[in-house]
C-alpha cells in the first residue's frame, strides 16, 4: 500500500475506530443483508453468527414496515432497552451496521458517527 491511497482502513479498522471514538459504544458488527457476518468487534462470548442473523431479521422486518407504512426506504432502526441501545443502519446496498451502546450515550453524537461509519463501509463493500 502506498500513502497515495485514499484510505487504508479495513472494515475491522473502521469498527475499532468507532468503538474507540465513543466509549459508550460497546459492540459493533457489519452484516450482509442475507444475515452473514462480514466484520465484527464484539465482546468475548458473543456469537457473531447469531448477531448477524438477528440483525438480518430486524432489517427485514424494518424494511417491510417502512414500505407498508409508506415511509420511503429503510435508513435506520433503533431499539432502546433499559441498559442501552441497539442501532441498525443501512451501510450501502449490501450491508448493515449494527451497534450496541450503553444507556448513557448521546444519541445525536452516535447517529452522526454511525452515519459517517456507514458511508465508509459502503465505499469498501
Amino acid at each position: 500500500m502506498t500513502s497515495m491511497e485514499p484510505t487504508t482502513d479495513t472494515l475491522d479498522d473502521i469498527l475499532k475506530k468507532l468503538l474507540s471514538a465513543i466509549p459508550e459504544v460497546k459492540a459493533a458488527a457489519i452484516v450482509s443483508a442475507e444475515g452473514l457476518p462480514i466484520a465484527s468487534a464484539l465482546p468475548q462470548g458473543v456469537d457473531e453468527t447469531r448477531i448477524a442473523a438477528m440483525t438480518a431479521a430486524l432489517l427485514s422486518l424494518s424494511e417491510r414496515a417502512v414500505i407498508e407504512m409508506d415511509k420511503g426506504e429503510f435508513e435506520q432502526l433503533y431499539v432502546r432497552g433499559n441498559e442501552g441501545y441497539l442501532l441498525v443502519l443501512q451501510a450501502g446496498p449490501n450491508a448493515v451496521l449494527t451497534v450496541s451502546t450503553t444507556k448513557d450515550v448521546r444519541l445525536g453524537l452516535i447517529f452522526l458517527d454511525c452515519k459517517r461509519t456507514t458511508e465508509k463501509i459502503a465505499k469498501l463493500i
